[in-house]
């Protein structure tokens, strides 16, 4: 039987895995290249990422074309995200190579609709419902330049994500954006293929720590929310022990936090740091107020920490409630906090998680919906 070929188009270079989307793109690659698939990487270079070694070793070429940031990435009729990833060079390899085209992302997707590629088998894998996504920005950012930012690219991913009907397939990380989209383009092949990972067995220590955890990209607009209103509305109201560690911890999250004589802020902290206060965290306080996509600092609490307390808004289309505490304000999350500190955890609750990450968050048997499909659809 002939090989699978596939073109995969990457908003940036997933190595290392160091973020949401990103994680899920390295671990893709990782497991279509275990299956057997012979794979065109192509992937959009900024923010200092550097070709990848461990890439070119899973692929049969990788290429990289530098964003065009700045003016030379704005259009008034595609979205920035969108149309910074644009190059020229990137459609004539796609011309070139005859394979199947899996777009990683709403924002790889600028010559989706390109009529040399007509013919060719097209796949989105959208990370979120990106207008949503931006819209929400919008809603709960303070600065102007942002927030016009923010509505602009919302209105501009609202016209584009009613205009994808050359895709004949969508594979989505989330259940929601998998309704979303067999709502919009019910002719075309969906599948909910949910988020790649690097877990396999859940590790997480049983027993009792000592502290709260709440960890994330500090600098991102939804996390340096969740934190504010854990710091000023629930840890505030407590004298236990309190970590926040994550990536670039803004001045407001800084000023927070110092306020707090039990808390202690972790700036920038390397994986082997931030692996070390995942396990030793007795309760990992995981709220968010966007309910879009898949946070997947979620999936490395539950594969690796004890008790995990989030909101209904981080749960949305993930399947993994059962296993999670569940807070709706800010008296309810220091109440089962209060609670959860003192409350071991034991061999059956990880024996429960396990079963159902098993069911859900499998890398092998999710990668085998993608090889299935193509497979299904050789030329």
């Amino acid at each position: 039987m002939a090989e699978i070929a596939l073109h995969i188009v990457s908003f940036a270079i997933p190595d290392p895995p160091d973020y949401g989307g990103i994680i899920d793109v390295f671990y893709k690659i990782k497991c279509l290249s275990e299956a057997g698939v012979s794979i065109y990487l192509h992937c959009s270079q900024y923010d200092g990422r550097q070709p990848s070694p461990i890439l070119e070793s899973w692929c049969k070429r990788v290429w990289y074309y530098p964003r065009k940031t700045g003016l030379h990435g704005l259009s008034w009729k595609y979205p920035y995200m969108v149309y910074s990833r644009r190059d020229e060079q990137l459609l004539l390899r796609l011309q070139q190579i005859d394979a199947p085209i899996f777009f990683d992302g709403l924002s790889t997707s600028y010559y989706a609709s390109h009529p040399s590629l007509a013919s060719r088998l097209k796949i989105l894998r959208p990370q979120n419902v990106e207008q949503d996504y931006y819209r929400l920005l919008a809603k709960r950012t303070p600065h102007f330049f942002k927030k016009t930012y923010y509505t602009v690219e919302a209105l501009l991913l609202a016209r584009m994500e009613k205009k994808l009907e050359m895709m004949q397939a969508f594979f989505t990380v989330a259940q929601h954006d998998y309704d979303f989209f067999k709502v919009q383009y019910p002719l075309a092949a969906h599948e909910y293929m949910p988020s790649f990972q690097p877990y396999h067995q859940v590790t997480s220590l049983t027993g009792i720590g000592d502290y709260c955890l709440y960890h994330g990209n500090l600098s991102v607009a939804e996390n340096e929310e969740a934190a504010l209103f854990l710091l000023e509305q629930v840890f505030s109201k407590t004298t236990m022990k309190i970590v926040l560690a994550g990536k670039k911890p803004s001045a407001k999250i800084i000023q927070a936090a110092a306020a707090l004589p039990n808390c202690q802020l972790i700036a920038n902290p390397d994986s082997s740091m931030m692996q070390q206060l995942i396990e030793q965290a007795q309760v990992h306080v995981l709220p968010t107020f966007q309910s879009t996509g898949l946070k997947l600092k979620l999936l490395h609490a539950l594969y690796q920490g004890r008790h995990v307390l989030v909101n209904a808004a981080m749960l949305t289309g993930t399947g993994l409630a059962s296993i999670c505490h569940i807070a709706n304000d800010a008296p309810d999350f220091l109440a089962k906090i209060n609670r959860l500190m003192q409350q071991p955890f034991d061999l059956p609750e990880r024996e429960k998680r396990q079963q159902v990450l098993q069911q859900h968050y499998d890398n092998a048997s999710n990668i085998q919906k993608l090889v299935r499909y193509l497979e299904q659809h050789r030329p």
